[in-house]
Parts: C-alpha cells; structure tokens; sequence
C-alpha cells in the first residue's frame, strides 16, 4: 500500500487540487511509473505540467506500480475509482503480461473488466496500446497486439496502437536495461499520446 500511495502525486496543482478539478487518473506499470527517472521526468508528471499551461483545469493522478500486470491493475482499480472519481483513465496495462507469456484471454478479460468498470462508473477510458518482442513466436506476438485492438473497436475506445512506437528503436531513448524509457524520450511519448487525449478533453 505504501508503494501505491507513493505513486499517486499530483503535480503543479497544489494539495488543494483534490475535488476542485477533473481527474485524469493513470493506470500503469513502470512505463508511466516513471522508473529510472526522477521525480517529475516522466511524460504522466510531463502531462500534468503542459495541461496546466495550456489552460486545461485537470488533476492529474498516477496510479501507476513498476511490475504492474493487468491482473494487478484490475485489482488496483475500484478504490482507486472510489477515492479519485476520474473523468478520464488512461490505461496503460499489458506489457508485464506479455514479457511475461501471460495467457491472451486472461489479458484481454482483465482489460475488458477494466474498460466495463471505468465506463460503469462514468469515466472514459483512453486505452493505450503496447507490443512485444517476438521471443514467444508469431501467433503470441501478433495475438498480443490484437487484444488492443480488438477492445478499441468493440469499445469505440481513444486508442493509441503503440505507445513507444517513435523510440522503441532509437537510440538514447531506451536504458541500458532494454526495456524502460530514458528522460529523454518522456516528451516524445507525452506528443504520441496528446493527439488521442485532447480531443477528450474540456476546459
């Protein structure tokens, strides 16, 4: 609990932000956690700051644990819907399970509930979408990929098909680990998500 309360700041705003404004609430795993960054470098607290200078009166809350699986967000989720009654929910959830061979069709129910449980209590969801190395063959690769795109359709959903699409491959955008984002590609992914979620948003 301690981990998920220290993953849930809200920048630029203020203490006295809560309530007063509309919620984007985050739900991730490391990749919008932030790891390996300091505090404020990741596109979520990236997020808040252009918002705000853009005249858009949102609260931006990151749910977001490193190691996070869609199990884990699915479970995550009714209290932080209690606690922040978004408007909006950015979910940003598969990749653990994929790296991690998870069987498709618990993937996909998870992030159905996910969808079905934001949608009920009256936020809208912005699903974005994630992919893997082919390390488990074709069928899983490609099966991964069309969980996303499967749900956006069937759920008329704001959808982004890969979230790093644009540094995945380049170089100085990933740490040495192969697998997490550097600082410097945070804004390049804060501009791949913008074009999907402005379009949701009122000022």
């Amino acid at each position: 609990m301690a981990l998920l309360l220290a993953a849930l700041p809200t920048w630029a705003l203020g203490n006295d932000a809560r309530g007063k404004f509309p919620t984007i609430l985050v739900l991730g795993d490391s990749v919008s956690a932030g790891y390996g960054l300091a505090n404020g470098e990741g596109w979520v607290a990236l997020l808040q700051a252009r918002l705000k200078a853009r005249g858009y009166g949102y609260r931006v809350v990151n749910a977001s644990v490193s190691g996070e699986t869609t199990t884990g967000g699915l479970a995550r989720l009714p209290r932080a819907l209690s606690v922040h009654r978004p408007e909006i929910v950015i979910v940003e959830l598969g990749g653990n399970d994929g790296l991690r061979a998870l069987p498709l069709e618990t993937s996909r129910a998870n992030l159905e509930k996910i969808i079905q449980s934001v949608k009920t209590a009256g936020g809208k969801v912005l699903l974005l979408g994630m992919k893997i190395p082919p390390n488990y063959g074709p069928q899983y690769t490609a099966g991964f990929e069309q969980v996303f795109k499967d749900l956006a359709r069937q759920y008329k959903l704001p959808f982004e098909p890969f979230f790093l699409e644009k540094i995945a491959l380049v170089p100085g955008m990933i740490q040495a680990d192969g697998l997490h984002p550097t600082a410097k590609a945070q804004p390049i992914m804060l501009d791949t998500v913008w074009p999907v979620l402005q379009p949701m948003l009122q000022r």
